[in-house]
């Protein structure tokens, strides 16, 4: 069974670009419910009614956009520009969310918060302490 799916898998060194494939892959599940429907939207926001329709499909994009862009690093790791990209994604994440929580106070403690704050922080730290490794300038 794995012997069919690895050659669809990164062929790089390290774990990285297999983190970003993953990361993408939750990505684009989280588009289709962000298309599909509010109910798990709603569970981040302490006002529920600030969760409408466009915003949700607003969201979607987003989330979908950064997914491409991951899955670009995924398979493109060793590119100065792709890993850039992607790095930016975790950071503008990590600033959406904690932004959400901590400034505008429309976010509450939940894993619909927390759990993009640990990937995106992860993430980052994980890309910025492998950098050299990753992309040989």
């Amino acid at each position: 069974m794995l012997d069919h799916i690895i050659p669809y898998l990164p062929q790089t060194e390290g774990w990285l670009g297999y983190w970003q494939l993953l990361v993408a892959t939750t990505a684009v599940f989280n588009s289709l419910q962000n298309f599909l429907t509010l109910k798990l939207t709603k569970r981040i926001y302490n006002n529920t009614a600030v969760v409408t329709p466009l915003q949700a499909r607003t969201f979607a994009v987003w989330t979908l956009t950064s997914a491409v862009v991951r899955f670009y690093a995924a398979y493109n790791i060793n590119q100065k520009a792709i890993y850039d990209m992607a790095l930016f994604t975790y950071l503008i994440a990590f600033g959406h969310f904690s932004s959400e929580l901590l400034i505008f106070r429309t976010a509450k403690i939940n894993a619909g918060v927390i759990s993009p704050v640990i990937v995106s922080t992860t993430s980052l730290i994980w890309m910025f302490q492998q950098y050299e490794y990753y992309v040989r300038s």
